[in-house]
């Protein structure tokens, strides 16, 4: 059933090339079967319950064996990407309506659903070849959503310097698998855990790891490609590539070190220095940000920090052979994918709702919004306030439990480790801090007090496509903060 759901999100962008640029119908149909797909794709990793389910194709191109398998881990990837996706697909109808936007309309909705299916196709790839498919099927097809508006030069070299940088991140990959190959003899997961970690063999793909996958997630300091990026796409589509696209680098890390049976203390250090870089200069590059779109972009670098700091603790609690650690730590960073998916989804939609009614992405150049937009602004201030980590909502669930793993690992006084979690802590602390200040500050000057320019003078509340969606992840983010 979730390969079903992902022939048809991959398909549906198909019916409406063969209707007017400008269709109404061809939009409704091509966003009906994304939704249909979704609902497919997102009910049968649910339904799975964890339990492994694996499934054998053929590629008579290559006579290749394409395995696709759900487990537990990839389950909660595909459910998250077929939810935002689908809220993205109808938030689309409003924000870019082929009237609207006849030159790219079509092409747009065509890329949106072959990103989709490519994530997913990712998500349970169960060998190199299954793996990189759906790497390469995603890449290409957000290339081009980064580049609708391709009649702008600025838009153009954007989306050239993602392919560029998604591809130095493909030959990384190329090379784990040939290491794995080389010394397992498969292109399956399961080779990478034939490798022994404490090897320089694995030493190595270690290290291509972190390029690969953390360049795809834009953890610092491999993030050049993500704030022009996501800021330069529409509105929806930065959504998605904030809140899964570059989560399938952490997913990818995930499971490569799912595989290892063990991995030396250093990895999880590093992996969480690495987290600490990502989540204080993300936070702290954000705050100077006068681009609004750009400035949440800032806040995915900062939140993959806070994922990757809950990656290093489980990481060294599994060098330890501390179960709890590995429990808060990857409970904790898992959470927050989920989270930072909900509440950045919430937040670039938001932002899109200000964009297409103000036709301006510049913060210096708004003001006064809360009274022509109240729903827009109430639900900004919902994503401002989980994105900040603060009770009642979601953010401060997943956060929460890597504070626990941290001030857990330094009770380790007689382990190297307690001196970088125990430095981490207050870092984590201070990324919490700067994100309320800087979102302070974003919802005064867009919502509060009065216009600034000519922009706001005709701002109107949008409509249900776009608000609905808006709704849908304000109430999930309430939803798991009230009941984690």
């Amino acid at each position: 059933r979730a390969l079903v759901g992902t022939v048809v999100a991959c398909a549906s962008g198909v019916p409406g090339l063969f209707f007017g640029r400008a269709s109404r119908l061809g939009e409704r149909l091509s966003t009906v079967l994304l939704v249909a797909g979704c609902a497919c794709g997102f009910f049968a990793a649910a339904l799975s319950g964890g339990r492994r389910e694996a499934i054998d194709l053929r590629w008579p191109v290559l006579d290749a064996a394409l395995p696709l398998a759900i487990d537990g881990l990839s389950a909660m990837f595909l459910m998250q990407i077929f939810l935002l996706a689908a809220v993205g697909g109808v938030y689309g109808l409003g924000y870019w309506s082929q009237s609207e936007h006849p030159e790219n309309g079509r092409k747009l909705r065509l890329f949106y659903g072959l990103m989709t299916g490519g994530m997913a196709i990712l998500a349970m790839g169960d060998n190199a070849f299954t793996f990189i498919l759906g790497w390469e099927v995603m890449a290409a097809a957000a290339f081009f959503a980064i580049s609708t508006e391709d009649h702008d030069p600025k838009v153009r070299e954007t989306g050239i310097f993602y392919l560029v940088v998604t591809h130095v991140a493909t030959l990384a990959l190329f090379a784990i698998f040939s290491l794995a190959r080389m010394s397992a003899g498969s292109w399956s997961w399961a080779a990478i855990g034939q490798t022994l970690p404490a090897s320089g063999l694995g030493t190595a793909m270690f290290l291509l790891a972190l390029v690969a996958f953390g360049m795809k997630a834009g953890m610092m300091p491999l993030h050049i490609w993500l704030p022009s990026a996501h800021a330069n796409a529409p509105s929806h589509v930065s959504a998605l590539m904030s809140g899964m696209v570059i989560k399938t680098g952490i997913y990818g890390l995930v499971r490569f070190l799912a595989c290892l049976p063990g991995m030396p203390l250093w990895w999880g250090v590093v992996l969480l220095a690495l987290g600490v870089l990502s989540g204080v200069l993300g936070v702290a590059f954000a705050i100077g940000q006068h681009d609004l779109k750009r400035l949440l972009a800032y806040h995915s670098v900062e939140n993959i920090g806070i994922i990757v700091m809950g990656i290093g603790v489980a990481a060294i609690g599994r060098s330890l052979g501390r179960p709890d650690l590995v429990a808060l730590g990857l409970g904790g960073a898992l959470l927050h994918v989920w989270n930072h998916g909900l509440f950045k989804g919430l937040l670039f939609l938001s932002a899109g709702s200000v964009i297409h009614a103000t036709h301006t992405r510049e913060i210096d150049h708004l003001g006064g919004l809360g009274r022509r937009m109240p729903l827009t602004s109430a639900a900004f201030l919902v994503g401002a306030v989980a994105i900040c980590g603060l009770p009642p909502l979601n953010g401060f669930v997943s956060e929460f439990l890597v504070y626990s793993g941290l001030f857990r690992a330094t009770m380790m006084r007689g382990e190297v480790s307690w001196l970088a979690t125990a430095l981490a802590a207050p870092c984590l602390a201070l990324v919490g801090a700067l994100a309320t200040a800087c979102f302070v500050k974003v919802f005064g000057a867009v919502f509060l007090g009065q216009a600034r320019s000519h922009h706001v003078d005709h701002a109107h509340e949008s409509g249900a496509w776009m608000l609905v969606p808006m709704g849908v992840l304000a109430g999930l983010c309430a939803f798991i903060g009230l009941f984690p």
